[in-house]
């Protein structure tokens, strides 16, 4: 975890600080050393007003928002049929883009106080991330500014605040404007916030490294690299005593150590502690362990720091990606970074929900694809066991759009860079670095020369992890002078691992050619998974193979679409496909509920023996009009009360080879699937019933899947993904809305049902939403259509354990409740 203070588990884990009190409006803060949530009761106002820095600004009409908080998510104030709907302007200025929703200037503002023990301690205030253009002011005095918004960032704030007990103002102004993002980025203070005091002698931020080396079952190696900062006028001598721990709370290595430090200097430690029979970090078994440094000025203890930390070794050659000596290929899913319903505001609870569907879906890694994520989705991954290949930028020199981070690039890259790496080094699930996608400059001169400056400079900060760049076909134009065979080679030449966009087809011509190099497939189509997937698995020198995309994400609308049109209408692309707001490519919607090609992942990936999908029917005289990235609009259901008889196309994914399909006890159906395929594909005139499909080995059942007709619509069942959560800000409960029929079972046809929701006790309704790509509904509203027969409602508990109801009606249906517990 990158937030790294002891005190800051503490506050994660009850959401109640005994350092934080409520005063007048403003927060009291201890001044003991220590680190401390930062996020709580801001004022923000979205509007691009002069004068918001200065303390004596009155802000008293301003909305109270707690942190992380994303205002492109929430309504726009002035709805116009067809033009504005929630938080969707057809006049947006990203437009596509960025799914219809709206930046602009907005100005956050927060009064605190600390109390006389903070006198003489350095205080900082540290952003995880805020988008975009973060400029910031404590009492008046400007700190700086951040451009890029994906990048943890902070600021000392010892020589501007008042005297303990006297208020002090931070305010911070964000400027998402113009052309700056190919998806939606959101906008605002959309991560955690902390505040951190320190001692005379102290570890800074990022003060640690831990690594692991020399790792097997026997033994393993943990190098630590510590820095200490003396700010006392005096020389010091302190002891520094370390102890790692392991997930049992036992003491497994410790190390004290003594270190001389000047006045007003800093010095950096190296050693490392050796460990008998580790318990080693892997994606099956993802063992932390905990590292405690303590650092002592005679009986005096000046600074404490616990983190958690994965022992584990990783290895890359033309025989493959080893983790622990082991050969693993890379299941992979590019994310982008907001978490649907609930835009990019990335609380804790919602980071790590997405990671656990993955998980669950079969998934080992993810590419954070086009930036740094949030802490908290790493630290998320290291419980789970998820790994990941961080990405820095999408943009460098050239332009993707007018205002985007090419402006910043030249002036900010090597801090923008550094500050990733160090803050995400020590995380186990970071296998790789990226340091470019599909950059415009990425095989001329310029871009070959700005490879080997971001390459050596991860190098330096980090030797113990490659460095990759998803390079891609030239999409440039017509007119682009450029080749693969030619102009590519120079570049992978540089890169430890050779990333490769949607370039299958090339990896057994290019390890014939280079055989060292090894790949990896940064992105890929869905549609063509399978293709991918046997190449992944044919050549030990392609290590793995990342989809675009995992998730579902706001913006690049209709990149994934499935659209019905007249059998005479030309596929055609447009710039403005409004109402659709978001991409549509993923394993999951937007919501988290599993889509047709996770299904066929499954078997692709050998989870599943066998899955079937029933594709809706085409009116007649029409056709499906299906993008590259499009999955054909399939159902994992057979119940179509419109078809009448009609013959609907049903697909049957298996690995074996022999499948028969049964309707309602008789065979309608047997196929033979070809060696190239893992599909069958029947035409089956429709009936109510049971559909079966089979799977068959020499005649004999092996594995089978069945899709039974609902009822008619008769109840609303609510289900939550978790019944007990925390009574914290940064806990959320998921709660799905199905319209289900007498027997319970789901009705995936009822999408004509808007469902009201109602929420007690102590907790509060953030978010609702469907699946529905054209569904431009408020996300903060109190009611919502159902979309294949559900929709989700997003449950956040405040800081008072107790019970939290929740309800949803609908007009014809039996109304559904459940309650969830926090504590």
């Amino acid at each position: 975890m990158s937030i790294k203070r002891l005190s800051i588990f503490f506050l994660f884990a009850i959401g109640i600080s005994a350092f934080v009190n409520q005063v007048h409006g403003q927060e009291k803060f201890s001044g003991k050393a220590g680190t401390r949530i930062f996020d709580r009761d801001w004022k923000f106002l979205r509007d691009s007003l002069q004068g918001a820095e200065k303390p004596s600004y009155n802000d008293a009409t301003w909305n109270q928002v707690n942190l992380p908080h994303d205002w492109s998510i929430s309504d726009l104030p002035t709805p116009s049929a067809g033009e504005v709907s929630g938080p969707f302007s057809h006049n947006s200025i990203g437009g596509a883009a960025t799914g219809y929703t709206v930046g602009g200037t907005g100005w956050y503002r927060k009064a605190f106080i600390l109390d006389p023990e903070s006198a003489g301690k350095t205080v900082s205030i540290n952003f995880d991330g805020a988008y975009m253009n973060a400029e910031v002011w404590l009492n008046g005095h400007y700190l700086g500014i951040q451009p890029y918004g994906y990048i943890p960032f902070h600021y000392e704030l010892t020589a501007y605040l008042n005297k303990p007990g006297k208020v002090n103002v931070i305010a911070v102004k964000l400027q998402n404007a113009g052309k700056n993002s190919r998806w939606y980025s959101g906008s605002g203070i959309y991560r955690h916030v902390t505040l951190s005091l320190s001692n005379s002698i102290f570890i800074p931020i990022n003060g640690l490294h831990i690594y692991s080396s020399g790792v097997s079952a026997a033994k393993a190696t943990v190098g630590l690299e510590l820095t200490v900062v003396n700010r006392s006028e005096h020389p010091a001598l302190i002891s520094v005593y370390t102890n790692i721990i392991n997930s049992h709370g036992k003491v497994v290595g410790f190390l004290n150590k003594s270190l001389s430090i000047k006045a007003k200097d800093s010095t950096l430690a190296k050693y490392a502690v050796s460990l008998t029979r580790p318990d080693l970090w892997s994606t099956e078994t993802p063992t932390l362990h905990q590292v405690t440094v303590k650092i002592r000025k005679g009986a005096s203890e000046m600074d404490m720091l616990s983190m958690p930390f994965g022992v584990r070794g990783i290895e890359y050659s033309s025989k493959g990606f080893a983790l622990n000596g082991k050969i693993l290929k890379l299941k992979g899913g590019c994310i982008h970074h907001d978490n649907g319903l609930l835009g990019a505001m990335a609380i804790d609870r919602a980071e790590e929900r997405k990671i656990e569907l993955l998980k669950s879906a079969g998934y080992n890694a993810i590419r954070t694809s086009h930036n740094p994520p949030s802490e908290q989705l790493l630290a998320a991954c290291d419980r789970l066991g998820m790994l990941v290949v961080e990405e820095a930028f999408d943009i460098w020199h050239k332009q993707k759009n007018s205002d985007d981070y090419h402006i910043a690039f030249d002036s900010w890259w090597n801090k923008d860079l550094t500050a990733m790496i160090m803050r995400d080094r020590n995380h186990p699930s970071v296998i790789m670095w990226s340091i470019g996608n599909e950059i415009p400059e990425r095989v001329e001169p310029l871009g070959i020369e700005t490879t080997k400056m971001l390459l050596n400079r991860v190098h330096e900060l980090d030797p113990g992890r490659p460095v990759t760049s998803a390079i891609c076909k030239f999409w440039e134009g017509p007119n682009h002078k450029y080749t693969w065979d030619r102009d590519t080679p120079p570049v992978f030449a540089v890169l430890d691992v050779s990333g490769y966009n949607y370039e299958y087809e090339r990896y057994g011509p290019d390890l014939a050619k280079y055989p060292n190099r090894i790949i990896v497939g940064t992105e890929s189509f869905p549609n063509q998974m399978l293709q991918n997937w046997r190449e992944v698995e044919k050549y030990p020198g392609v290590i793995g193979d990342f989809v675009w995309t995992a998730f579902d994400y706001i913006g690049e609308a209709t990149l994934g679409h499935s659209k019905i049109i007249s059998e005479n209408q030309p596929q055609t692309k447009t710039k403005d496909v409004w109402p659709w707001y978001f991409g549509g490519s993923g394993d999951f919607d937007l919501t988290g509920v599993k889509k047709p090609s996770g299904f066929y992942r499954d078997v692709v990936w050998n989870k599943s023996k066998i899955e079937m999908m029933v594709h809706a029917p085409i009116p007649h005289g029409m056709k499906e009009d299906l993008g590259q990235w499009s999955w054909p609009d399939e159902q994992h259901s057979w119940s179509w009360p419109k078809a009448k008889g009609d013959s609907l196309q049903v697909r049957v994914f298996s690995r074996t080879r022999q499948i028969r399909l049964m309707l309602n006890g008789k065979k309608v159906g047997e196929q033979i699937i070809p060696d190239t395929s893992i599909t069958a594909v029947f035409k089956i005139p429709y009936q109510q019933g049971v559909l079966t499909a089979q799977a068959l080995e020499k005649g004999k059942e092996i594995a089978s899947t069945t899709l039974k007709t609902a009822g008619k619509p008769y109840a609303i069942r609510l289900i939550a993904d978790r019944s007990v959560i925390k009574a914290s800000l940064n806990d959320l409960s998921f709660i799905t809305a199905k319209v289900v029929d007498e027997n319970g079972d789901i009705v995936p046809y009822a999408d004509d049902f808007k469902l009201n929701f109602k929420v007690s006790g102590k907790g509060k309704l953030i978010a609702v939403g469907n699946g529905n790509p054209e569904d431009l509904s408020s996300f903060q509203a109190f009611e919502r259509k159902v979309w294949h027969g559900q929709c989700m409602a997003v449950i956040q508990p405040v800081y008072i354990p107790g019970e939290i109801k929740i309800e949803a009606s609908a007009n014809g249906l039996a109304s559904g409740s459940l309650v969830i517990h926090s504590k």
